[in-house]
């Protein structure tokens, strides 16, 4: 069976649940040794990591606060004295302190944006001088590749939650920014832009028939998203296979982006 990243290391932060477990488990399924990034409970990471080496791939679990440049450095460097450098880093990890404008205070906006876009910008920083540091590898055409996971929500606003609209925004433009900066170095940066997911994160939204039927009016291709469908999408940006794509957004949403209240013209 092929495996697109067969001998290439992958870390994936925020990777002990939902969409982070996915995608984690997606890139080990492709051949990649993996590094699982938890903040604060580590038993999940473990036990996903004890689950890809039952499955005969190779995995570890790290903890790090990726908004704290420190535990950043201290998470890569633990990640290359296991498996001596990272060909793939997707940028995942995320919260959601909501709240209506009004009454978000500095504490709500700040873990955020410290989260959700300072955490990419770090993690970002370090694998591209990790990428620099090590240089080419026959396992990868590019020097490296980042993956930066937004939202759908980087294009749509969402009142009553200002604070991860603007940091999803921010991502946007540091990716696209960034990938023109390391294109030349053959470094490729893209985003996946998530819809809806079936999470615990967002479990209200799905976990009854008249939330799902609700959530579905704003879907037009009728499902909600597994973990799956970005896993598979992070495999491909992570693959040769996608060696010309640089500084895209890939949307995967079933159609959300579309602005399904205008299909029978508003």
């Amino acid at each position: 069976m092929h495996k697109p990243l067969q001998g290439q290391i992958a870390l994936v932060t925020g990777a002990s649940s939902g969409i982070g477990e996915g995608v984690a488990q997606a890139l080990a399924d492709a051949g990649a040794r993996v590094a699982i990034n938890y903040h604060s409970h580590a038993e999940p990471a473990e036990q996903l990591a004890a689950k890809i080496v039952a499955q005969g791939g190779d995995a570890f679990a790290v903890g790090a606060d990726v908004a704290d440049e420190a535990q950043v450095d201290a998470m890569f460097d633990a990640v290359i004295r296991r498996y001596g450098t990272v060909d793939i880093v997707v940028a995942n990890s995320g919260l959601q302190q909501d709240a209506a404008f009004r009454t978000m205070t500095l504490d709500q906006w700040h873990r955020v944006i410290d989260t959700n876009l300072t955490g990419q910008f770090l993690t970002a920083r370090r694998a591209v001088h990790e990428f620099e540091r090590r240089g080419p590898r026959a396992v990868s055409k590019a020097l490296g590749k980042i993956v930066c996971m937004s939202s759908v929500h980087e294009v749509i606003p969402w009142a009553g939650h200002v604070n991860y609209a603007a940091s999803k925004g921010g991502i946007q433009m540091m990716m696209k920014s960034l990938a023109q900066e390391v294109a030349p170095q053959r470094i490729r940066v893209n985003s996946i832009a998530p819809g809806a997911i079936r999470t615990p994160i967002n479990k209200d939204a799905w976990d009854s028939p008249k939330a799902l039927d609700k959530l579905l009016t704003l879907i037009p291709y009728g499902r909600v998203g597994e973990v799956e469908d970005i896993g598979r999408v992070a495999v491909w940006l992570a693959s040769d296979d996608s060696d010309y794509v640089v500084g895209t957004t890939l949307f995967v949403d079933g159609g959300m982006t579309l602005y399904p209240g205008f299909a029978d013209n508003g």
